[in-house]
Parts: C-alpha cells; sequence; structure tokens
C-alpha cells in the first residue's frame, strides 16, 4: 500500500483518487497521509471509512444513500451533526403532511356527496393528488457485536511477563519484556509497521514461545485472537452455519441457528457460502469466532479494515461494554481514543509505555524532529485514577444537559400522542356538525399540542447540540 500511494503521489495528478487508501497502512502510515492530503494543492475525491480522516482531510462530503447523491458542507462529524437536524425537519415536515392529507381527506368524505360543496370536494381530491410524499433520509440498520463476556474475572494480573525475550529463528525481535496485564485493561500498540507489534501480540495469544525470559498466566485464561490475515483461514465454501456448527457440534439445530442469528445471518443468510460474503461480514463472522469461547482478554489485530463507519460504531461499543481485558492494534485513531486507556510504544526492540495521548502521539510521528526520544515529546498523562475523576467530573458537569434532552425526548412522544388522540377525534367527520363547540375546542387543543411539539423539538435539538458540544 506504501509503494502505491507512493508511486500516485509522486506522478502529482490534478485529480487524485482513493478508495480506501488507509486499509493496511499503520497508524503512522495514516497520520502522515491524512496531514499530506489536508494540504494536497489539486482535487481529491476520497472512499474512505476512516472519521478521523474524513475529518481532517476533505472539504465535503458525498453521501450515496438509497442510489441517490448529496453533497454535504464540512468533514463527517459536520456531515452527521447536518444530517441528524436534517432527518428531524424530515419528520416534522412529514407529520405536518400526515396533517394535512387527514384534513383535505376529511373534508372530502364530508362533503364529496353533497351538491353545493361538489366543486370543493373536487379541488381539495387535486390538492391530494399533487402532495408528493416526502423522502425522508433513513437510517440503515446496523447490527450489534457482541463479546461475550466470560463466566468469572480472574486474579490479577491475568498475565505477566519478566525479563522476556521473543522473536523467530534464534532472531531477538522484542526484548527486556517486563509487562502486566490487568482484568479491565484498555491497551493500544503504537510503533510503526515492522517494530514487532505482531510479535508482542503472538506471545500474549500464547503463539509465539518466548526465547528467554518467563510468562506468567492466570489459571484457565482463554484468549481471542482477531488478525486481518485470519480472514484468508476461513473455508470459502462453508457457510456461516457451518462454521459455528463446528464449534457446536452436540448442541441442538435450534440452538446453533439460534447463535448464527445472533451473529447476524439470520435465516438464508446463515447458508451462505464465505466466498459470497463482503469483506465487512468476513470480519464479523470472524469477530464471532474468535470470541466464541467468553474470552479473559481480547487481542484485536487491525479489526476496521473490512468494516464501515456504522460497524466501526458498533466495534467501540462492544470493546466498551466487554467486562474483560482488551489489546489493539489499529490505524483507525477514532476507534483507539474511544477505547483505550494506556498507550504502549514498541519501537527499537523495546515496548515501553508512551507518556502522553494519541495527540501528543500524532506531533511526534509528525514532527520533523521526531528522532529525538518520546519523553521530549511527549506530554506527561495523569494517572488512571485522575482520568476516571476527570470523566466523573465531565459527567456531573453535563447532567443539566443531558437531562434537558431527556425531558425534551419525553415531552415530543408525550406530545405526539396527544396529537394522534385529537387527529383520531378531528377524523370523525360529524364531529362538526354533532357537537360544533367541541369540535372547535379539540381543534384548537390540537393547533396547541402542534406547536408544544415543534417547541419541544427545538428545545432537543438546542440541548442536544450543547451536550455534544459539551
Amino acid at each position: 500500500m506504501r509503494v502505491a500511494l507512493a508511486a500516485t503521489l509522486f506522478a502529482q495528478p490534478d485529480l487524485l483518487l482513493l478508495d480506501e487508501p488507509t486499509n493496511y497502512l499503520d497508524l503512522e502510515g495514516t497520520l502522515w497521509l491524512q496531514d499530506h492530503l489536508a494540504r494536497y494543492p489539486a482535487t481529491l475525491v476520497v472512499i474512505s471509512h476512516d472519521r478521523d480522516l474524513l475529518d481532517n482531510s476533505v472539504q465535503h462530503i458525498l453521501a450515496l444513500e438509497q442510489r441517490k447523491l448529496t453533497l454535504w458542507r464540512g468533514g463527517y462529524s459536520a456531515y452527521e451533526k447536518q444530517r441528524a437536524e436534517r432527518m428531524v425537519l424530515d419528520q416534522k415536515a412529514i407529520k405536518k403532511q400526515e396533517v394535512q392529507r387527514k384534513h383535505l381527506q376529511a373534508f372530502v368524505d364530508r362533503f364529496r356527496a353533497k351538491a353545493t360543496k361538489a366543486r370543493q370536494a373536487q379541488s381539495r381530491l387535486k390538492m391530494l393528488a399533487k402532495m408528493e410524499p416526502i423522502a425522508a433520509l433513513t437510517v440503515d440498520e446496523v447490527r450489534e457485536i457482541n463479546f461475550p463476556a466470560p463466566d468469572k474475572l480472574l486474579s490479577p494480573p491475568i498475565i505477566a511477563t519478566d525479563a522476556v525475550t521473543v522473536g523467530y529463528d534464534g532472531r531477538a525481535v522484542l526484548s527486556k519484556l517486563t509487562l502486566r496485564i490487568d482484568n479491565d485493561d484498555r491497551i493500544a500498540l503504537l510503533g510503526a509497521n515492522g517494530n514487532g507489534k505482531s510479535t508482542l501480540v503472538k506471545l500474549i495469544a500464547g503463539r509465539l514461545a518466548p526465547m528467554q525470559g518467563n510468562v506468567t498466566r492466570a489459571a484457565n485464561l482463554k484468549v481471542a485472537y482477531f488478525a486481518q490475515h485470519q480472514l484468508d483461514e476461513l473455508d470459502p465454501e462453508d457457510s456461516p452455519y457451518g462454521h459455528v456448527r463446528a464449534l457446536m457440534p452436540d448442541a441442538p439445530e435450534a440452538q446453533v441457528r439460534g447463535r448464527v442469528g445472533a451473529i447476524g445471518f439470520s435465516g438464508d443468510a446463515g447458508n451462505t457460502p464465505v466466498q459470497s460474503l463482503s469483506g465487512g461480514e468476513k470480519a464479523r463472522l470472524l469477530l464471532a469466532l474468535a470470541t466464541f469461547e467468553a474470552p479473559h482478554l481480547v487481542i484485536l489485530d487491525e479489526p476496521t479494515n473490512h468494516l464501515d463507519i456504522d460497524s466501526r460504531a458498533a466495534l467501540i461499543e462492544a470493546i466498551n461494554d466487554y467486562p474483560g481485558a482488551v489489546i489493539l492494534v489499529s490505524h483507525d485513531r477514532y476507534l483507539l481514543e474511544a477505547c483505550a486507556d494506556r498507550l504502549w510504544l514498541v519501537a527499537g526492540g523495546r515496548v515501553t509505555p508512551f507518556d502522553g495521548d494519541l495527540d501528543d502521539y500524532v506531533k511526534f510521528v509528525l514532527s520533523e524532529r521526531g528522532g529525538k526520544t518520546v519523553s521530549e515529546k511527549a506530554a506527561p498523562q495523569s494517572d488512571r485514577a485522575q482520568a476516571r475523576k476527570a470523566a466523573a467530573d465531565k459527567r456531573t458537569e453535563t447532567a443539566p444537559l443531558r437531562k434537558r434532552v431527556q425531558k425534551a425526548e419525553a415531552d415530543m412522544a408525550r406530545l405526539s400522542k396527544e396529537l394522534d388522540k385529537l387527529d383520531a377525534t378531528l377524523a370523525d367527520g360529524d364531529l362538526f356538525t354533532r357537537d360544533a363547540a367541541k369540535a372547535a375546542a379539540v381543534a384548537k387543543a390540537r393547533a396547541d399540542a402542534a406547536s408544544a411539539l415543534a417547541a419541544a423539538e427545538e428545545e432537543w435539538l438546542d440541548a442536544s447540540h450543547a451536550l455534544e458540544s459539551a
């Protein structure tokens, strides 16, 4: 990928077209590419599921949804915000149109048979025919990703290394490794490709024996290991059902089918040959197979390469909901910032804690003086207790905003139900002739409820924006 990108960029094209350029790059390469594209002097069109790249390197998002292209100004975060606001407005417009349709239809139903009102009824029928349905933006359903929780957590540390040297064929890649992993750790491995990140995770996963030193593992420790190259290890002729059945040979059919459906392959999809699945579907299947036995530690080596942005968000939720330990190797900075609370730098044959956050690491990677030691570039990092306290303080600070959002949502739900009841009453065509005073009161109540709903929706928008900003 580096060679392909170098050849393309060296040509200095007037129009640069990139399709998932960060796949198979390391974080360092991704950061460099992002910085380069942000300053690229010609026209750039990029297809990418990397939120950070889209937030920092492009000026517009061209979204393909429901077989239509829509241009949005700004990066991906701006697109998400604008799209959410547009969906709210669309829903309001649809409700308003539905009310207009009901009123017009009610008039037609009441007066179509009366000679004195026939012309007006025909006029309203024409108005109904001309009302184009509003095509609202829709949110595609994204299946959840779940990591089964272990039956019980083990006594810490679950893995400890003491003066370990590890490598291949007698050649050391990493040495003097004295590390500790606990139950609730979220560790991200930093460092350019070729420095030994994969070697380290193979050692931790038990797939590579140490050349020197000791590795201590908790009794009954179960480790799940996901790596992008394992996609090629799936049987292309077999189906998701077949792969799960192999892990549940004695289970009844219904139980196996239920497990296959739970990982996102319900119905006929469970019988689809792996060779016919998309890259994202294969990744989901492999994640489910790797974590099938409810492990105590999950190791994820570039898990996002074939996942779209929504599936990456589902993966973030799965990691944050999982009670065991997680080790991450990824070029997706958004994923690392959302999940990792410890950073280990793999460089120079050593593994050392990185004394800083990802912003510090970005500066370190992009700095022209990056040859200096890490400690000269990184700001000191608060310990985990201070980080948790800061997070708690932030939750306390934003609590009033969250309450505003929740109250607005409750008001919107209540008023929507009230409007439905009033509309049902007004749909009675005889109400106006049978009890004109009651009909007028109901109509006024409906107008008041509609105004209140519009105000609640505006309050929800304002509160949500304020919460997001905070």
